[in-house]
């Protein structure tokens, strides 16, 4: 029996393989689906199953490509329809993998047709269980997502409560849980780094199985959510209902395009011109009117909490090598709307003698000399929690996970210096600003670390 967890730092999101005697299983795929093909070669294994713990909302699973490339049946949990051949399964439904056996346990509350799956291995002993967005390290799914006119958070949180409490709970402290989803991910509000734990640990630790009654778990876990990203019930649509096909994604995204054909086509198309280098060249010269998403950085959760037509044609500028890493990263979230890139990256339209733009900045001594000027705005574009942990007095909190709501408050006569943590999300803010009209915009070099170190009046809480 082999189990192997593949985790995806972006989206912070682990998929499995599963192995016993030939047949495989892949559970919670990510939408590039060859690394698990390859890996069932590797052990001369046929891929029986996919198995689906919900309708995903944070990305876009591999299920359909893989279940038409290798014949396996793709399996959900009570309540789920498809618009694609599936398997709909019973609440302890047990299917049979080589010598081992997966047995469905039907859990709802994160989504009605949320799922976990118990491994129980050649022995008959339970070894594992894969509890999806159910239960995680730390925390447990948040139950605001699959929210309709006719059933609350509430209600939602009171049957994510019975399903710990009837399913999981009575299970053996050693049992193994692996989960879909670790820190990072919008499905939770409190979820631990580690990403494997044992049910015994979590009976300790997760502060939401600490709760003694269903009403004090279901006010606990709804406190502090904040607002989902705008793609989740986008891309819980696509899983549903289907996708054009990786390989399809690919052919029209990896054109690769000399500068005049890059500028040709948008203008004909009017893409969005998409520059994911690290912030520190975008600010140095980039392309008129394009937005930074940096690859280094969480680049596909801001792609879709910022980017919110997925119909959007996208033209791409990536340092040299990672066109297709990007054009990836972009369909695991629904993206698959790449219609080229620069070939040669920013040299090439640089060398071609292209109209080049620029971010202004300064650094935070230079901020520190401006601060006592009275018409001053500053912006700090971190999270809420950050700014309400310690920020410059004068400065206005405008998320940038927000930015498509706060942005109608800004003036285009005026000048504003923008600021986060290190520098990342402040030349996106800047950069989407800028496309749009902003033209005064200053970004602060090094962010609040910088801040940090002058005589900059700070709040703190």
């Amino acid at each position: 029996m082999i189990i192997e967890q593949i985790y995806t730092g972006c989206l912070a999101q682990g998929a499995y393989y599963i192995m016993s005697d030939g047949e495989a299983a892949i559970i919670d795929p990510l939408r590039e689906v060859q690394p698990y093909i390859d890996r069932a070669k590797r052990d001369n294994s046929t891929i029986k199953y996919v198995f689906e713990s919900h309708f995903h909302a944070d990305f876009v699973s591999g299920h359909i490509d893989l279940a038409n490339k290798t014949g396996a049946t793709i399996v959900y949990g009570p309540n789920a329809q498809t618009d694609f051949p599936s398997h709909i399964a019973n609440d302890n439904e047990i299917f049979s993998l080589g010598k081992i056996k997966i047995k469905l346990l039907h859990t709802p509350g994160h989504t009605l047709e949320s799922s976990c799956f118990l491994l129980i291995d050649e022995n008959g002993h339970e070894h594992c269980l894969f509890t999806g967005d159910t239960l995680f390290i730390g925390d447990v799914g948040r139950p605001d997502l699959a929210v309709k006119s006719d059933l609350t958070q509430e209600q939602l949180a009171g049957l994510l409560y019975d399903s710990i409490h009837e399913k999981i709970l009575p299970l053996a402290d050693d049992l193994i849980i692996y989960p879909a989803h670790g820190a990072g991910s919008a499905c939770g509000k409190n979820m631990s780094t580690e990403t494997v734990s044992t049910l015994g640990k979590q009976r300790q630790l997760n502060y939401s199985l600490q709760y003694k009654t269903k009403e004090e778990f279901v006010a606990g876990i709804l406190e502090g959510l904040t607002l989902p990203p705008q793609y989740f019930p986008k891309n819980a649509w696509i899983n549903k209902h289907g996708y054009e096909s990786i390989d399809e994604v690919y052919e029209k995204g990896l054109r690769a395009l000399d500068a005049d054909a890059f500028e040709q086509v948008a203008n004909e198309t009017h893409a969005l011109i998409l520059d994911t280098r690290n912030e520190n060249e975008f600010v140095k010269g980039h392309i008129p009117n394009s937005i930074f998403i940096g690859l280094e950085g969480s680049f596909a959760p801001w792609v879709g909490a910022l980017i919110t037509d997925l119909q959007q044609p996208i033209l791409l500028v990536c340092d040299v090598g990672k066109e297709e890493e990007t054009v990836t990263r972009l369909a695991r979230v629904g993206y698959d709307n790449t219609i080229g890139f620069l070939h040669g990256g920013f040299a090439t339209w640089q060398n071609a003698g292209k109209e080049t733009d620029q971010i202004a900045s300064i650094t935070a001594d230079t901020l520190e000399g401006l601060y006592n000027e009275e018409s001053i705005n500053i912006l700090d574009v971190r999270k809420e929690n950050e700014y309400a942990s310690k920020h410059i007095e004068k400065a206005q909190n405008k998320p940038l996970d927000y930015l498509n709501n706060w942005i109608k408050e800004l003036s285009k006569d005026e000048a504003y210096y923008v600021h986060c943590a290190g520098g990342y999300r402040s030349v996106i803010a800047i950069s989407i600003l800028k496309a749009r009209g902003f033209h005064q915009m200053i970004n602060i070099l090094q962010g609040f670390k910088g801040i940090e170190q002058t005589q900059l009046p700070l709040e703190i809480n």
